[in-house]
């Protein structure tokens, strides 16, 4: 019997030990385009765009519909996203570009910051990114391309040192010329960027293909897992503020529909019925971007099922800000509105995560432990990163949740203590202007009874602005915030 039960418990460890050393790291997929608003995918019922990948992906996923952008604007964005800090601690509290005047100003993410791919790569990952990075400054001489003809040059290289654990590099800061895009490719000198006649989401679902596809090996180790970032810079508008670098294919697909039957948020009006100039002149070329970029993350996920990837591969479909297109009279993002605010995120696992919609109040520093932590890299997220690890409460959908999101909007490089600050919770929208830059004193809105937020209720709950002006107190605090609105 002794002999048996010896036997019994070498072959059960000898399993548990061949378990443990074939048991495969999952990889990383980010599809992480630009400026898309939550209201624009077609499952959610609200913007009347089409969308039929990003619908099917959402019934394989978990779907964030309270997701926000906490600063909604480029870089402060991305820079959160990688290193799990907010803006005040990562070092991007505004855009990384230069000027004259700004030139003094060191806006970029730091070369010491570690990020998640620095600990995938020290993990032995082989890691990607194609697209658009926006965390690098301009620098002098700069360099001779379109973004960077203006006033404010916005477009630079990013050295081998800089790119935080991605070997693979096929990439450019800011460049928002969609039908000819440029890109620096891996061994490229910082002149040596080139131009491509294709329209910047095709191309880049064609280089992620490569990436998956990985003929020859030539891309990727292949003894190693790995992630991809793709970073398509669609819907965003182009270079001059429109939204006109778009193929007539995707335009067409919306046939003789006019703003009148695109733009169907009541925001999108005036007080006197008419359409906003911005939702008149370009909501049907902003939804035919929309629509061009859910056929190339449809074509990215089919051949990432073609490689047999997609059952141990994490899928995450992320974007950095919304646009307001023409609500509230304006365009752009980085207001507190939920249609600069909310964007999509989607999370999909087949071997871990049940699919589902989830309203938990997640903030963008959030994603990087928690997906280090689903990854099962836990032991390896710095001691620095604030954001808040979810991956328990994923897996089980027990645990306490967050109650509130922080809001930010710094009025320029030189005074980061003015601007806007603000919460969101499940019901409300609260936020101060320090300086009266876009509005008198505190806006308040009510997203339940008002969810296209088109009153400002502040005067008639000065209680509710008190409380919630409480949670605004702890989460500058906690950020490291300068912002003296509340003083």
């Amino acid at each position: 019997m002794k002999i048996t039960h010896l036997l019994l418990l070498s072959s059960f460890l000898l399993a548990s030990c061949v378990k443990d050393a074939t048991e495969k790291k999952p990889n990383l997929l980010v599809i992480f385009p630009d400026q898309w608003r939550a209201q624009a995918m077609g499952f959610m019922g609200e913007d009347p765009v089409l969308t039929p990948n990003i619908d099917k992906l959402a019934g394989e996923s978990i779907v964030f519909t309270e997701a926000v952008a906490n600063y909604p604007l480029c870089s402060p964005m991305r820079a959160m996203f990688l290193t799990g800090k907010y803006p005040f601690q990562n070092g991007v509290y505004e855009n990384c570009m230069s000027n004259e005047i700004d030139a003094i100003y060191d806006i970029q993410l730091a070369q010491d910051q570690k990020c998640w791919s620095d600990v995938l790569k020290e993990k032995g990952y082989s890691q990607g990114y194609i697209g658009k990075w926006h965390l690098e400054k301009p620098q002098k001489p700069f360099l001779d391309c379109l973004n960077n003809k203006g006033k404010n040059k916005w477009n630079e290289w990013t050295s081998p040192q800089r790119r935080h654990g991605f070997d693979y590099w096929y990439a450019y800061n800011t460049y928002d010329y969609h039908l000819r895009p440029l890109y620096w490719s891996n061994d490229a000198g910082r002149e040596d960027f080139h131009y491509v006649d294709q329209w910047s989401p095709i191309h880049e679902a064609d280089m992620a293909i490569n990436y998956l596809e990985n003929k020859n090996g030539k891309l990727r180790d292949e003894s190693k897992p790995f992630s991809l970032v793709v970073a398509m810079n669609p819907p965003h508008d182009d270079g001059e503020g429109l939204y006109e670098e778009v193929p007539q294919k995707y335009i067409d697909y919306y046939g003789a529909k006019t703003f009148k039957d695109l733009a169907v948020r009541p925001n999108a009006r005036q007080e006197d019925g008419s359409y906003t100039e911005w939702a008149k002149g370009h909501i049907k070329n902003y939804f035919a971007m929309v629509t061009g970029v859910d056929e190339q993350i449809g074509r990215i996920l089919q051949s990432l099922k073609k490689q047999g990837l997609d059952e141990n591969t994490i899928v995450m479909l992320i974007a950095d800000h919304g646009d307001l297109l023409g609500s509230h009279n304006t365009r752009g993002k980085e207001f507190h509105y939920e249609e600069s605010m909310r964007i999509p995120l989607f999370i999909r696992w087949p071997e871990k995560l049940k699919p589902r919609s989830e309203d938990l109040m997640l903030s963008i520093p959030d994603i990087y432990p928690t997906i280090l932590t689903l990854m099962g890299f836990e032991d390896a997220i710095p001691k620095e990163v604030t954001g808040r690890n979810f991956a328990q409460y994923l897996i089980t959908e027990k645990g306490n949740t967050p109650q509130s999101q922080l809001y930010i909007r710094v009025k320029d490089r030189r005074e980061p203590d003015k601007g806007l600050r603000g919460v969101r919770t499940q019901r409300y929208t609260l936020a101060i202007d320090h300086g009266n830059y876009f509005f008198d004193g505190a806006v308040l809105h009510d997203n339940i009874s008002d969810p296209y937020q088109m009153e400002n209720i502040a005067t008639e709950k000065p209680e509710i602005v008190d409380s919630l002006k409480i949670v605004l107190k702890d989460w500058l605090e906690k950020t490291n915030d300068p912002f003296s609105g509340l003083q």
